[in-house]
């Protein structure tokens, strides 16, 4: 027996579902943007001490860029989906 509740998590705090590109926008831009600081500073300069916090001031500067990239590719990404998979 779970020793926690199994009730239905509260939707309160959740955003609406019309904010959907923006929310897919964010996480996508946050996960592709660390794990490329993170492969890109170690091929840089190693994993020699001070790694996670050279990946971390990179990740300050490429996050929001990769947000507003992703957020302005996404109908040129959408378009070309659509024009290359079967309906």
């Amino acid at each position: 027996m779970s020793p926690f509740p199994s009730s239905p998590r509260p939707t309160f705090w959740k955003i609406p579902k019309r904010f959907t590109p923006v929310v897919f926008a964010f996480y996508m831009a946050g996960i592709m943007a660390f794990l490329m600081c993170a492969v890109i500073v170690a091929a840089g300069t190693g994993l020699a001490n001070g790694y996670l916090w050279r990946v971390l001031s990179a990740y300050a500067l490429a996050m929001p860029v990769a947000f507003v990239c992703v957020l302005g590719v996404r109908p040129v990404v959408l378009r070309l989906t659509a024009a290359t998979v079967q309906a």
